[in-house]
């Protein structure tokens, strides 16, 4: 299988959906993702989750061990389809939405629908 690099981008996102494909996802069938956002203060984070809950979104709000001078995590749970164009917005629309709160974007993760 040739990738197209115009379905798969040369970047994180391109190359995480090029790996899914290769190892036999359907990528076209919806699935839950998450899209986690780190922040240094606990305020901040919980105002954040708020105006995510505002959209109408699903959200968790645990502390976060993976950096002591971000200690506080919102994960959002969008359920999409696994194309670029979906997971490259909703990264953009939570790092744009995020930075007043001074939030921190750290990377998504999804299951494999087709299994």
């Amino acid at each position: 299988m040739q990738r197209n690099e115009e379905l798969f981008p040369l970047d994180n996102v391109g190359n995480a959906l090029w790996q899914m494909l290769e190892a036999g996802d359907d990528l076209t069938i919806e699935r839950e993702f998450e899209f986690s956002v780190i922040f240094s203060d606990q305020e901040q984070a919980l105002k954040f989750g708020q105006l995510l809950l505002e959209n109408n979104q699903k959200l968790s709000f645990c502390p976060y061990q993976g950096d002591d001078a971000f200690p506080w995590e919102i994960t959002a749970y969008p359920f999409m389809s696994a194309s670029y164009e979906n997971i490259a917005a909703y990264q953009e629309l939570l790092t744009t939405s995020a930075t007043p709160f001074s939030g921190q974007y750290d990377g998504w993760y999804c299951i494999d629908a087709s299994k």
